[in-house]
């Protein structure tokens, strides 16, 4: 689908926002964002129109839906930290579910009913079994794990409802950056590997804590699943096609469909930065299972998604790019 869209990103100057915005105006989209700079940066914008603001504020959303007429929404606009999530689960409700809920009736409001949002594979807890396929039983073990999947019934009840269509894309761990580094990954606190081990080897922090090498895994390291950034971004843009092109209310898992072992990611991100990632191995973490993998057949069959970076050195090599010339904030 060539013809131009207008489009409203929640969240655009995120990790994930940014990078979709990017996606969008490469494929030709008129985009605005909404972000309150709450953890994105406004200079994490490649384009675009930015409305400094929260989308959890209906008079601001209406403001906003009768100046635009929008082709779609991408709600990116969550709290993500599991951690923070279990000892203060109010501010994930709270943001997660009732401002999204928001949203959803402002937009139904509006006549505008086309919405992908940023779920997560956490929805599925535990895993019964991997890879874990769209039929995997949703029984989320934290509350930001139960807020998605909160969001993804009330996707579920506006499409029987109000024809209210929506794709929600759940995944497990997105990572890279843009290959030209001119946006990467900028989380505080940073939680996730990659960076992690890359800040760890430019001397940014102390050594990186590996829990647990005891697990049925070849190397005896948990196992998981990276999807590039870019990749990830693409699949948000095929479902919003998918959508305009009458496509149904639909949840799909993305993932690279094998994995990456702890001591796998540590190997490849020694390779590239060309220096050892100093390490503290440690006890296992209490509710770690061995292996989170995601089976993206259904997305690839469905969205005709097939992603461009699933190597894990071109992975980590765009986020070293990123990492050796990124803002200190």
């Amino acid at each position: 689908m060539n013809s131009k869209k207008n489009i409203l990103v929640i969240g655009g100057c995120g990790y994930i926002g940014s990078h979709m915005v990017k996606c969008l105006l490469t494929a030709g989209h008129e985009v605005v964002v909404l972000d309150d700079l709450s953890a994105g940066f406004a200079d994490s914008l490649l384009g675009g129109k930015l409305i400094v603001g929260d989308c959890g504020d209906r008079e601001l959303l209406n403001q906003i839906f009768s100046q635009h007429k929008f082709d779609g929404v991408l709600h990116f606009a969550s709290y993500i930290q599991v951690g923070e999530s279990v000892t203060n689960p109010a501010k994930y409700y709270q943001n997660n579910v009732a401002k999204t809920l928001t949203l959803l009736e402002t937009m139904k409001d509006h006549n505008l009913k086309t919405l992908i949002f940023s779920s997560t594979a956490a929805v599925f807890g535990e895993p019964d079994y991997s890879p874990i396929d769209e039929q995997h039983p949703r029984v989320p073990i934290n509350p930001y794990g139960m807020s998605k999947n909160m969001v993804e019934a009330m996707l579920q009840d506006f499409d029987h409802a109000y024809d209210f269509r929506s794709v929600a894309l759940r995944y497990f761990n997105a990572a890279g950056a843009d290959a030209e580094a001119r946006i990467g990954e900028r989380h505080q606190p940073e939680t996730h590997l990659i960076p992690l081990a890359l800040q760890a080897v430019l001397g940014k922090r102390p050594a990186l804590k590996v829990f647990g090498r005891d697990y049925e895994t070849p190397d005896g390291t948990c196992i998981r699943d990276y999807i590039h950034i870019d990749d990830l971004s693409t699949a948000h843009l095929l479902a919003l096609e998918y959508l305009w092109n009458g496509g149904e209310t639909a949840a799909f898992n993305l993932g690279n469909g094998a994995g990456f072992s702890v001591q796998e990611v540590l190997d490849a991100v020694e390779k590239v930065a060309g220096k050892p990632v100093p390490i503290e191995n440690t006890e296992r973490r209490a509710g770690d299972p061995a292996r989170l993998v995601a089976d993206s057949s259904l997305a690839k069959k469905t969205l005709a998604w097939q992603p461009q970076y699933p190597d894990l050195s071109t992975i980590v090599q765009h986020a070293w790019q990123w990492e050796q010339k990124r803002p200190t904030c």
